[in-house]
């Protein structure tokens, strides 16, 4: 799996990059700054970008407005975006275009080598992994809002995991219920929303995610 790194500091890329190659992946560019990323997208046409969201020369949010291009110009690109703190606009774009393959991590998540391997490997796979502190900020947002009220606490909880990525499997494990509990939970979450129910666990994830961030 072919992967462009973007992170201006060099000794959390060069971490970064030994990481990524201790499981497998193979980087095709690492680079510092926004230009370099632009380029490097462009003529590597990677499995998926792994991103920081402020790069040179702005230090703003050209790492991502970079990926987003890229996005745009070949739909579908997957992209992990890493960034030092919980941004909701950030995370707003980045999901903007609905499609999947999307990513938002906080930096400490890099530290977990596990955890952070698994989101790459999940969004170059078409997938979502959305770091819990944005997605526990995005339902905290929408708490007061009527269909958000309509949800049980476990409800809820289902479906904070649900936008983290995981299948109802994994969620079954976590919660240690069984796989059709949550389903049914995943069922009444849907209606009580107004969304349509879907197999497709990207979809679904999206779709909440969406209506969270809508408005």
């Amino acid at each position: 799996m072919r992967v462009v790194l973007a992170e201006d500091l060099f000794l959390l890329r060069d971490g970064l990059v030994r990481l990524l190659e201790a499981y497998g992946f193979k980087i095709a560019a690492a680079v510092a700054s926004g230009p370099e990323l632009t380029r490097a997208l462009a003529e590597e046409r990677p499995d998926v970008a792994v991103v920081d969201v402020r790069l040179p020369p702005s230090f703003t949010d050209e790492g991502l407005q970079c990926a987003l291009a890229a996005r745009r110009a070949t739909p579908g690109l997957p992209v992990l975006v890493l960034s030092q703190h919980v941004e909701q606009l950030y995370a707003r774009e980045l999901l903007a275009d609905g499609s999947g393959g999307v990513g938002y991590l906080l930096k400490d998540r890099v530290f977990d080598a596990e955890q952070f391997v698994d989101a790459v490997r999940r969004v170059a796979a078409g997938g979502t992994a959305m770091d819990p502190q944005v997605i526990s900020q995005l339902l905290t947002r929408r708490e007061k809002d009527r269909p958000m009220a309509r949800l049980t606490p476990r409800e809820r909880e289902v479906m904070e995991l649900m936008a983290q990525g995981r299948s109802n499997t994994a969620i079954a494990e976590r919660l240690t219920v069984t796989e059709r509990a949550i389903a049914k939970h995943t069922s009444n979450i849907f209606v009580k929303l107004g969304l349509p129910v879907s197999d497709d666990d990207n979809r679904r994830v999206l779709a909440v995610l969406a209506y969270l961030d809508r408005g």
